[in-house]
């Protein structure tokens, strides 16, 4: 949808010391397709329609570190992830290779990291 300027947000773009491997996980786990591939770059899409998730090399790659402390590399953005059961969607997160992070800072979110180190958040709407 195009706000009053006529801007659409299509893509996110993530980077990763390894894109196809990444864009792997996120395709187990959100069920997106494959729709762009090349070596330093993957692009995946939703079914129907919905913002886009790109990965892209980057060569000096440090995982962001959660929660961060003085120093440590810091968590640049975060996908959120509604879902109909903590449960049974953590269980999936899990078996596609994503880590339940240590601290949670909520009852009603799960942060977990990707194979990269990236956090992400699966939520239940109230």
């Amino acid at each position: 949808m195009k706000d009053d300027a006529g801007l659409t947000l299509t893509t996110i773009s993530i980077s990763a010391p390894d894109p196809p491997a990444l864009a792997t996980f996120y395709q187990r786990l959100l069920g997106y397709s494959v729709v762009a591939e090349e070596p330093d770059w993957v692009m995946l899409r939703p079914a129907g329609e919905g913002v886009r998730l790109s990965f892209q090399t980057e060569p000096d790659y440090l995982p962001p570190v959660w929660p961060g402390g003085p120093g440590d590399p810091k968590m640049m953005m975060h996908l959120e992830i509604q879902v109909d059961d903590l449960e049974t969607a953590g269980k999936h997160a899990r078996d596609c290779g994503a880590i339940l992070a240590d601290f949670q800072p909520q009852e009603d979110v799960r942060v977990y990291l990707d194979p990269a180190g990236h956090p992400f958040c699966l939520w239940v709407a109230t």
